[in-house]
């Protein structure tokens, strides 16, 4: 994999913290490093990139993956370099095998990670306080423990006018979740030095539809404490080229649950199964059992389908994803 990369020095040590998170860092704020995959987002990139600027955790550095845009997505990455030269803002050149692909490369890429790693989209605005936030409520817990945080967002149209927050889950996390529905959003997700390294060894070889699903599985699978912030992080900009956006009006919705019932679930569910397999030596031996549970349910269809989800204890976050999940069931579309 081909790279470019700024001239820099260290990364600059973090600015003075809020008394919170003074405390938990007595010394410089942690390092951030700041995964971004990038294709053909010249309309969005600018503003993104300036909202990471302006975090109020300074201490972060940029590694942008590109797959392969024809458009002014290189220019604008080199003109921001360019603007902060003591940045460590890295290029490299993407899979060019889909945006989940582009994320678990640029987490393999170089050696297991030592600092915290946080996913950014190309085409959002985030919200100063983003990074801050997210460092503050993972250091509750011992650093050898893998968390990995996410937050709503504030969905907004293409031009970042204010639309709503999203969807808050209120049922607990876990792999029992995880198994049957993704609840992180990957442009809000930030890994733990613990959790990064987790990842980095679990993503060798894998093949994944979506990198934050890979995240919120391996994470819960290993463990692991996975948190959903209910305040928002950053705006979360609609438009025509979003890889699935969120479900805001009832038609979107409708289209979710659509696919949960299809057999593009059967394809989805196939290809973690593989990854989590690819990695049974991390699982818990209660994730083992979930696993094992999943399996079996995968194999049958009717009845012995629906006694099978209930038994195992799997769930989604709300009553009528449940009645979906359970038609899924019954057609054998697991």
């Amino acid at each position: 994999m081909r790279s470019s990369r700024t001239a820099c020095p260290a990364p600059e040590p973090g600015t003075l913290l809020p008394a919170p998170l003074a405390a938990a860092w007595p010394g410089a704020a942690p390092h951030v490093t700041i995964l971004m995959a990038t294709r053909n987002g010249a309309r969005f990139l600018e503003p993104q990139l300036e909202s990471i600027a302006a975090q109020s955790h300074a201490n972060w550095s940029l590694r942008i993956g590109d797959d392969g845009s024809d458009d002014d997505t290189r220019r604008i990455i080199a003109t921001f370099r360019a603007r902060h030269p003591t940045r460590d803002i890295e290029l490299v050149e993407g899979p060019r095998r889909g945006a989940a692909a582009n994320f678990l490369a640029l987490l393999r890429h170089g050696p297991p990670p030592k600092a915290h790693v946080a996913f950014s989209d190309q085409d959002d605005i985030w919200l100063s306080h983003k990074l801050r936030r997210a460092l503050g409520r993972m250091a509750a817990y011992p650093p050898q423990r893998p968390v990995l945080y996410g937050s709503r967002t504030i969905i907004a149209d293409d031009h970042g006018r204010d639309r709503r927050t999203s969807r808050h889950h209120r049922r607990r996390l876990g792999f029992g979740n995880a198994l049957v529905q993704n609840v992180i959003a990957g442009n809000t997700a930030v890994l733990n030095p613990a959790a990064a390294r987790l990842m980095h060894r679990a993503s060798a070889g894998v093949t994944v539809p979506f990198h934050d699903w890979w995240l919120y599985l391996m994470v819960s699978a290993a463990g692991g404490t996975v948190l959903l912030d209910p305040r928002p992080g950053l705006l979360y900009r609609q438009h025509g080229r979003n890889m699935l956006g969120a479900s805001i009006t009832p038609r979107d919705k409708v289209l979710r649950l659509r696919r949960l019932a299809s057999r593009d679930l059967a394809r989805w569910n196939a290809a973690n199964v593989a990854a989590l397999d690819a990695n049974a030596a991390l699982l818990t031996p209660e994730a083992t059992r979930l696993l094992a549970a999943f399996l079996e349910l995968r194999d049958a269809s009717g009845l012995t389908a629906l006694r099978r989800l209930h038994r195992a204890g799997l769930y989604r976050q709300s009553g009528l994803e449940m009645l979906v999940l359970n038609w899924a069931a019954l057609r054998g579309h697991f």
